[in-house]
């Protein structure tokens, strides 16, 4: 009779197993696609029951998935973040919805960044630079604060709807930021009654848009780069240590040879 363990270990082999995610992946990618059709009024009316038939089947399937899951993993089940990220999907699928929330069933296509090692990756580094993203926003807050105030007092007085209050210049500043129509529909404007006031709109463009939003680029970059070497001496150290097993296993078949040889001298001597 098969072990219990054992069973559990093998099932969750094959749950995991290149070939079951590939079709877990094309499920996915099927759910999208009938989601999508869902928000076609001429799809539902040429197959809006096949459609609802199709997204409760794959539900089914995306359930059962996760239930084979937890039956192989048990507890390590919930120490894996990808796997809470997908039971959290998947149970907001199952709570019973109607009208706007019924949308939330799209957040099942979302399991394809866990089911993706490559959207993983891009993931995970966006965690992992949080804390500099954190710095950075910090710092650009900081900015948008002292040029608020400053716009404020400059052109809040012929420009209230732009500049009237800290927060109207902020969201002002936050759109010159994006350059979303900030030279005809703000800059220029100003300087009809300022012309001094590309002196002010310039180095804020230069600072924040060009500089700030750079670093936060240069973050995500950088920690991208530090988890690829990262992945680089970890494999490293594997096929060190799997050559340093393998050089220990051959020195040890040669001293058993070495042994062996010594013996057969010694037996032919004594004949």
């Amino acid at each position: 009779m098969q072990h219990p363990r054992t069973r559990r270990e093998r099932i969750g082999q094959w749950i995991e197993s290149p070939m079951v995610q590939r079709i877990i992946v094309v499920l996915i990618i099927v759910n999208a696609i009938t989601l999508g059709l869902e928000t076609s009024q001429r799809a539902i009316q040429a197959a809006g029951g096949l459609l609802q038939l199709l997204d409760r089947l794959l539900l089914a399937t995306f359930v059962a998935e996760l239930l084979v899951k937890l039956f192989a993993f048990r507890s390590a089940f919930f120490r894996n973040p990808w796997n809470l990220f997908d039971f959290t999907v998947i149970a907001i699928a199952l709570i019973p919805s109607g009208g706007p929330l019924t949308v939330l069933r799209v957040l099942r296509v979302l399991r394809l960044v866990s089911m993706v090692p490559r959207f993983r990756f891009v993931v995970e580094s966006l965690l992992r630079a949080i804390p500099g993203i954190l710095s950075i926003a910090g710092l650009l807050l900081i900015l948008f604060y002292v040029a608020a105030v400053m716009a404020t007092g400059l052109f809040g007085a012929r420009f209230p709807e732009w500049f009237g209050s800290i927060g109207e210049s902020m969201y002002t500043l936050f759109q010159v930021m994006t350059l979303e129509s900030w030279s005809m529909g703000i800059a220029r404007p100003v300087m009809d009654v300022y012309p001094w006031a590309w002196a002010y709109f310039v180095p804020f463009i230069l600072v924040a848009t060009f500089t700030m939003l750079n670093l936060f680029i240069a973050i995500i970059v950088s920690t991208m780069q530090s988890m690829v070497e990262e992945q680089k001496d970890r494999e490293t150290a594997e096929i060190g240590a799997l050559l340093h097993d393998e050089q220990h296993a051959l020195q040890a078949d040669l001293q058993a040879l070495r042994d062996e040889i010594a013996q057969l001298r010694q037996a032919l001597r004594r004949e």
